[in-house]
């Protein structure tokens, strides 16, 4: 696992797969070395069945892109440009190619969790990297927060065999959180800054 954050020279063998989510269809190339190289994986469809489309809007960060499934379908659904980030080359490759495949525009690029990162969000969207471990997790999911505009939301998937619970725990002193669905283990969470001022 640990060459979807290394940027190691994998072997490529682009593979081409097809879904439906929430009634639009989507072409997307993956790859050795990326996340899910089967094609669309049961925790991000989980994400964007039940996340609040009708709520989405303004400026959208995809985090942990991978080869681009969270932000091309906000992309096309939202009529939305979003930021895409990923600390794998290879995803960001994949996520250029994906975005004309599916004709849509959006604007990825490098960071190492939020080192490039320079403006707000309305909206933050991950299935994010749990095999990186609790510290970088955490500082994804926690420091998000330093990167929502007023009254932004982060949305997360995380399964409850990899510590949705704990996670929830944790993160409950930073955010209001809001279970909005369970699906066969998968936790869809949205979380509000707490506003300590």
């Amino acid at each position: 696992m640990a060459h979807y954050f290394t940027n190691e020279n994998i072997v490529s063998n682009e593979k081409n797969t097809s879904c439906i989510i929430r009634n639009h269809k989507f072409e997307f190339i993956t790859d050795n070395g990326v996340f899910s190289k089967k094609g669309l994986d049961f925790g991000t469809r989980s994400l964007l069945e039940n996340i609040d489309l009708d709520n989405i809007k303004g400026d959208v960060l995809d985090f942990g892109c991978g080869y681009g499934a969270i932000g091309i379908f906000i992309a096309k659904v939202k009529n939305i440009v979003p930021d895409m980030i990923d600390i794998n080359l290879r995803a960001l490759d994949l996520v250029t190619k994906n975005s004309k495949l599916n004709k849509v525009e959006v604007n990825a690029f490098e960071s190492n969790i939020y080192s490039n990162v320079s403006k707000k969000y309305d909206f933050i969207i991950t299935n994010p990297p749990i095999r990186v471990g609790n510290e970088i997790l955490y500082e994804i999911l926690i420091g998000a927060k330093e990167h929502l505009k007023k009254d932004g939301e982060l949305w997360f998937v995380i399964n409850k065999n990899q510590g949705a619970k704990t996670v929830i725990k944790r993160l409950s002193d930073h955010y209001v959180l809001e279970t909005v669905k369970k699906n066969k283990g998968f936790y869809i969470i949205k979380a509000k800054p707490i506003d300590k001022s």
